[in-house]
């Protein structure tokens, strides 16, 4: 009896482990089901990396009697050599893109690959405008990555820069999208950055820029620091920008652009008042080349451009890329404000040429609205009536350091509206500028009209 108690208690005693043990792993299931996962960007940088490419360049010294002295006495070498990244964007071909800095007079340029492979590398075409340029390897087992929309990039996205800042291979860092449609690093570029604070360093030139999907949506570019380290304001080149360029390097080894045939100004907060626009928003039409696709489309001074093809624009630096970034011979609908208006026009552009690349305006000097006798009754400036056959104010003397020749005002200028309103006499004149809070000129210089805005 007591042995048969023994053998039931035994079991009892297995049968009860067995289900403590059971009912243990069962808990331990369902406490790491319930551990949430830890956030990752791994998988996504290691299908991303191999597409992201090492750049080396040497560039000769020329041998003229100047570089010889630099050699002897600064121990110049005779080859500089520089470093950059690119990204893989058509494995089949080997086509990569990078930066036109990256390889600009570049006389050998290896690509390394992440799997340490190198290769030669020939320029298919390069861009120094969009500071763009298209590299081509002949290489098997390349892997590209897929090029995103970067017309759908927000401030405040998450983002990834992959590059060799400093000669670190493939280093990754991350952050946000900080803004977008920055311009002015370079008056004679077209520019349309993505600004970052993810950390990009000398030698993420040319890199990727990519989102949190692995799609590239810019091609890292430049840094603004005072040291040559990040200091968190990065900008990128979006992908559209890049798209366009890279598809016209492929196929031409160049860039051809279209010209509407317009000097354009942003519109300042005094030129809105003036024109009683209700934002600030748009390109203010100061000048219509003779003969141009503008004034074919009937296209006058004082329009203010709100939109290419549909697209609205935020300064007169994006009509100066929207309109860059078309061939030659494409139409175009403009979206114009004329006398508190909206209107369209259609456009055939002309083509810009190489060395016509010039920024849409120059930089903007915050300063407050001159007053009359500083326009008009001192040394600064000096007008008179008119007696060419033009009615208006004959600017005789104008200081080139003051608030009128900083504009672009010159001597021989007719001065024929003051705010929209003509005017022939001085008399006329004081008081549409007292009452004015900025001034807009309309001249004529060499029988055609122009806009001048008083900074």
């Amino acid at each position: 009896m007591s042995h048969v108690f023994s053998q039931q208690t035994s079991l009892a005693s297995v049968l009860v482990r067995g289900w403590m043990s059971l009912a243990a792993l069962a808990l331990g299931a369902s406490a790491a089901a319930q551990t949430p996962a830890v956030p990752t960007l791994a998988p996504m940088i290691e299908r991303i990396s191999p597409a992201v490419v090492n750049i080396a360049v040497k560039t000769s010294i020329s041998s003229t009697v100047q570089d010889e002295l630099l050699r002897r006495y600064l121990e110049v070498p005779p080859e500089v050599e520089g470093a950059g990244s690119g990204v893989i964007v058509d494995a089949t071909n080997g086509y990569i893109l990078t930066n036109h800095h990256v390889i600009a007079n570049a006389d050998e340029i290896i690509i390394t690959l992440l799997e340490n492979r190198s290769f030669p590398a020939r320029v298919v075409g390069s861009d120094e405008a969009s500071d763009l340029a298209v590299l081509q390897i002949e290489a098997t087992s390349l892997k590209s990555v897929p090029l995103g929309d970067s017309t759908k990039v927000r401030v405040g996205d998450y983002v990834v820069a992959i590059g060799n800042p400093f000669g670190f291979s493939n280093t990754v860092t991350s952050g946000i999208v900080s803004a977008l449609g920055r311009s002015g690093l370079d008056n004679d570029a077209f520019e349309d950055f993505i600004q970052t604070d993810a950390s990009i360093n000398p030698g993420n030139s040319g890199g990727a820029l990519v989102n949190l999907n692995g799609e590239l949506v810019g091609i890292s570019s430049a840094i603004i620091s005072r040291t040559g380290g990040n200091v968190g304001i990065g900008f990128a080149i979006p992908v559209s920008m890049a798209r366009a360029v890279m598809d016209q390097l492929i196929a031409t080894g160049s860039v051809r652009r279209g010209l509407l045939g317009v000097v354009i100004q942003d519109i300042t907060p005094e030129v809105a008042d003036v024109l009683g626009l209700s934002g600030n928003s748009g390109a203010l039409v100061s000048k219509v080349n003779e003969n141009s696709a503008a004034e074919k489309a009937g296209i006058r001074i004082e329009d203010v451009i709100v939109t290419i093809n549909g697209t609205r624009l935020r300064t007169s630096g994006s009509l100066k890329n929207a309109i860059g970034l078309l061939p030659p011979g494409e139409q175009v609908t403009v979206g114009l404000i004329r006398g508190g208006r909206e209107q369209t026009v259609t456009a055939t552009l002309g083509e810009l040429a190489p060395a016509a690349v010039r920024a849409a305006a120059p930089p903007r000097v915050e300063q407050p609205p001159p007053a009359f006798d500083s326009v008009f009754e001192g040394a600064d400036l000096v007008v008179n009536e008119s007696s060419a056959g033009v009615p208006g104010l004959l600017v005789t003397r104008v200081d080139p350091d003051s608030a009128a020749g900083t504009s672009g005002l010159r001597p021989g200028d007719v001065i024929t509206k003051i705010n929209r309103v003509p005017v022939r006499t001085l008399a006329e004149a004081v008081p549409v500028v007292e009452r004015a809070h900025g001034v807009l000129l309309e001249i004529q210089r060499a029988e055609r009209s122009e806009l001048i805005v008083l900074r």
